[in-house]
This record gives C-alpha cells, sequence and structure tokens, in this order.
C-alpha cells in the first residue's frame, strides 16, 4: 500500500455527483480525503493533476487474457500491463481459456497468476462445462473460488433451458449471468453484417435478429427467474429498444458496448482489414446512433472493450477464416471521450459507464473515491492530441484496425491502492 497526493485535477466522481477541481489524498492505499488545499506531508508523493481529470479507476467488466492456454496471444501478466497502460485498474476476464475456466482449479490458478500484478483482475466462470451449452459449469465452487460473474461469452447458449438453470442457479449466489447473444442457426457462417455491405463486399451476412432473438429470450428468463441479466457487447438498434423496454418493466437486465461498436460501421470491412472482423459483427450507422442514444440515457450501463488479443498468424488470413476480434485495452479512452466531445454525451455519464456501474454489475467494492474506498484513480488528459501506435502496446497482440487513428484524451497515470502503476511521463523518458 501507498502514500498518495493527487493535486490540482478536476474530480469527476459520479459515485458522489461530484465535478469540481479538489485534491485527493491516499493514506495506506484507501482514499482519505477529498476536497481543494490539502499540502503534502512527509512520505507522502505528489502527483499534479492540474488539467487532467481524475476518476474513479476504471473497471473493465470484459476482457479476454487468453491464461490459460493461449498464452501466445496473451497472459495475465500482459494483459495486467495493457489494462494499466490503458487507464484500467481493474479488469475482469472471461472463461473462454484452455482448460475453460468452468471449475474452482482453473479458477485459482488465474487468482494466483493475478496475484503479481498490479491490476485488480477478477475472473468470470463459464456457465456450462467446456462452454458446450449441455451441462451446467461448477458454479457454486467457482463462486466460492472467486468468481464475480458467469458467460460462456465466444459462445452462446443455444439451449432455453440450460440458460433458465443457469439463470435460476445464479440467484443463489447473486452472481450476474453475462450472455454472448448469438443465434448459431440464424448466424451460420456470417463473418460481418448482413446487409447492403455484405453484399457489396461478397461476405457472408450475419443478420441483426441473430442477436436480437437471444437478447429477447434471455430477457423473458431474466424476467422468469428474477435474476441478474447482462447482455454482452450489444450492437444493434434493436437490442437497444429491447433493453430499454425490459428495463422499463422492472426486470434487472443491464448491457454494455464497445468503443468498436460505438465508432465504427460495417463500412469499415470494405478493405477487408480482418482486425474489423468481430463478434458480434460492426453494423450500420442506424444501430451505432442507437448505441450512443443508449449510453446517453443510461440504457447501456457499462461501457467494456471486449479486449479480445489474437496473434499474427489467425488475423493475417482470408476473411472467412480470420480469428473474431480485436484489442481494446490501450486505446479504449479516447474514444469513450469522443462520445463526450463531439456526440454530447455528459462526461459524468461515461466516468459512471466505466467505474460505478461495471462494479455495480459485478459486485465489486470499486468505482468510487468516497472516503474509505480503495485508492483506485484514473487521470487523464483531455486536451493531449496523438496517434495510436500499436508498436507500443504493452498487450502481446496488435490487432487493431485503429492503428494510426488521431485520437484526443490521453492516460497520465493509473494508480491502484495509492501506487502509480503507470505514468505516461516516465513511458516517454
Amino acid at each position: 500500500m501507498s502514500n498518495l497526493l493527487i493535486k490540482n485535477g478536476r474530480v469527476v466522481d459520479p459515485s458522489q455527483q461530484m465535478d469540481d477541481t479538489l485534491d485527493v489524498l491516499i493514506l495506506d492505499g484507501k482514499v482519505s480525503a477529498i476536497q481543494s488545499g490539502i499540502d503534502a506531508s512527509p512520505g507522502v508523493r505528489v502527483v499534479d493533476a492540474a488539467g487532467c481529470i481524475v476518476t474513479p479507476g476504471w473497471v473493465d467488466m470484459h476482457t479476454h487474457l487468453r491464461d490459460p492456454g493461449f498464452s501466445h496471444k496473451e497472459t495475465i501478466a500482459s494483459g495486467a500491463l495493457a489494462a494499466a497502460a490503458g487507464g484500467f485498474t481493474s479488469i475482469a476476464c472471461m472463461a473462454n481459456t484452455k482448460p475453460v475456466n468452468d471449475n474452482p482449479f482453473v479458477t485459482s490458478y488465474i487468482y494466483q497468476k493475478a496475484s503479481s500484478c498490479d491490476v485488480n483482475v477478477y475472473a468470470i466462470g463459464a456457465i456450462t462445462k467446456g462452454l458446450e451449452g449441455k451441462q451446467l459449469a461448477e458454479i457454486g465452487s467457482m463462486f466460492e473460488a472467486g468468481i464475480v460473474g458467469i458467460s460462456d461469452d465466444g459462445a452462446t447458449v443455444q439451449d432455453s433451458y440450460i440458460m433458465r438453470k443457469a439463470l435460476d442457479y445464479s440467484r443463489k449466489f447473486d452472481l450476474v449471468v453475462i450472455s454472448h447473444a448469438e443465434c448459431t442457426c440464424l448466424k451460420g457462417l456470417g463473418v460481418m453484417n448482413e446487409g447492403v455491405n455484405s453484399t457489396r463486399f461478397g461476405l457472408r451476412g450475419n443478420p441483426k435478429a441473430a442477436e436480437e432473438v437471444i437478447v429477447a429470450r434471455d430477457i423473458l428468463l431474466a424476467e422468469l427467474t428474477g435474476a441478474r441479466l447482462h447482455i454482452a457487447h450489444v450492437s444493434t438498434a434493436g437490442s437497444v429498444r429491447l433493453l430499454r423496454e425490459a428495463k422499463a418493466k422492472g426486470i434487472k437486465v443491464t448491457g454494455e458496448a464497445t468503443p468498436h461498436h460505438l465508432i465504427l460501421t460495417d463500412d469499415a470491412v470494405g478493405n477487408y482489414d480482418t482486425n474489423t472482423k468481430v463478434a458480434p459483427p460492426l453494423r450500420e450507422q442506424v444501430d451505432v446512433d442507437a448505441l450512443i442514444e443508449g449510453v446517453k440515457d443510461g440504457t447501456i450501463d457499462a461501457l467494456a472493450t471486449d479486449h479480445a488479443p489474437h496473434s499474427v498468424t489467425e488475423k493475417e488470413v482470408e476473411y472467412d477464416l480470420a480469428a473474431f476480434g480485436m484489442v481494446g485495452l490501450e486505446i479504449a479512452l479516447p474514444f469513450y471521450y469522443r462520445l463526450h466531445l463531439e456526440k454530447g454525451v455528459p462526461l459524468s455519464r461515461i466516468v459512471e459507464a466505466m467505474t460505478t456501474a461495471p462494479a455495480k454489475i459485478l459486485g465489486i467494492p470499486k468505482g468510487s473515491l468516497k472516503p474509505g474506498a480503495d485508492g483506485d484513480v484514473s487521470i487523464f488528459d483531455p486536451k493531449s492530441e496523438y496517434r495510436i501506435d500499436k508498436t507500443t502496446f504493452k498487450s502481446k497482440s496488435r490487432n487493431t484496425p485503429f492503428d494510426g487513428y488521431k485520437v484526443q484524451g490521453k492516460v497520465r497515470f493509473t494508480v491502484t491502492g495509492g501506487k502509480v502503476i503507470y505514468s505516461a511521463s516516465e513511458e516517454t523518458r
């Protein structure tokens, strides 16, 4: 644990309805005070955050760390370094590893590996054994080992009975069930959004209905069981509408959106860059607009990267054969911040979607700078402009279509437990 004084920054903390120029004092790893004019004491490191925005540490509730089993793409250690460089203090990793995190032994392995990392790493367990959708995983045992949610992300639980049982059982532990919503029967061999562009580009399409059918089904099952449901990587206007209607009825459902679904449309697929191949696919402008409106009004609760690292050999192939996914931890901030700069989303709503909301969904004690809270802080310069350079990534993978993009908003410091775990100034020395 460390002592730290962050001075002169604009502190934005939705958990306290706070937006003001203040100092933040962290003692013994916990927030001690937030007020103006705090003087430094001996043994306390001082960070000058003048001109920067200071927020609770960011929480990414949807990452793939590929460990165990796929360490050529990412490890827990490299993923944690990427998270810190991207401003994230807490991340949750999905269960599609090898072996799958469907039992307490894999869960314990993840936490053992994460114990040496500066970023807080949380494990999400599988819904079904082997992600096969046939039999429930060892949910109770994994809960005892520390999982914060269950998901077959990367695959969809196609069997409605199994999904109902998962939702029923999750209530015993108050675990959120995270749904990867794609009906395989409708998706077929689709590799991009079904529409005019899939015809133009000569690629097989994945219709919006493939997502919306599962979203609708799972909302009905959440209503039936009273369990907590979360829809991962929402990508269509129809899904946003379904979420909005479900929330109005009092159903316990939340949703998230990714940077790529908020920024890109299926036009980006036209150059056949396989880094644009994601699941669910990039959609149309009407869907992007609906997602942004959903973030603005809170229908979309959280922002999540779906950080999905892949090796060069898995991406430098024909579009049909390439792996789904792109990295996101190190470049999410400027795209989230763009929603404020260009789309009128209040900064407090963006910060809430990166902190308080995902922490609440996962049930973890993060996302606030209230006195007594963990001293996890993210600090960024809202005016800094630069170009994304994938060669600087801490991640072991470089699969991004955003290389060379000019963006605004740069992480300056990442702090966990009062310890500075990333400093942009030290990176440039």
